[in-house]
């Protein structure tokens, strides 16, 4: 079994960052391709980024290319989530996700262990 916790959440002003993290418990996590996910107000979940198991092949929603990165420390066991150049429709919930494959994925019924979310609020 995996636990997964996000932090890093709050409140910014447009064009500003956040960083989030998702620190993972369970002792196969190296091996498990790992992604974010965020649900705006009244919207339904999205995908926004998604990294393999190795780190070396990542994956961005269009919204968010160039703005955000994902990246993973294997022996901190969290994956992080570089968000720049904020905007207002950035805001929702951000939800970190493991799945129990190598590769990674942009589907929700892909991944296997969810985090219990983190909000992000970008101001105007």
């Amino acid at each position: 079994q995996v636990q997964l916790v996000e932090s890093g959440g709050g409140l910014v002003q447009s064009g500003g960052s956040l960083r989030l993290s998702c620190a993972a418990s369970g002792r196969t996590y190296s091996n498990y391709g790992m992604g974010w996910f965020r649900q705006p107000p009244g919207k339904v979940r999205e995908f926004v980024a998604s990294i393999n198991w190795s780190g070396g092949i990542t994956s961005y929603a269009d919204s968010v290319k160039g703005r955000f990165t994902i990246s993973k420390d294997s022996a901190k066991n969290t994956v992080y989530l570089q968000m720049n150049s904020l905007k207002v429709e950035d805001t929702a919930v951000y939800y970190c996700a493991g799945r129990r494959y190598r590769d990674s994925a942009y589907l929700e019924h892909e991944y296997d262990y969810w985090g219990q979310g983190t909000q992000v609020t970008v101001s105007s």
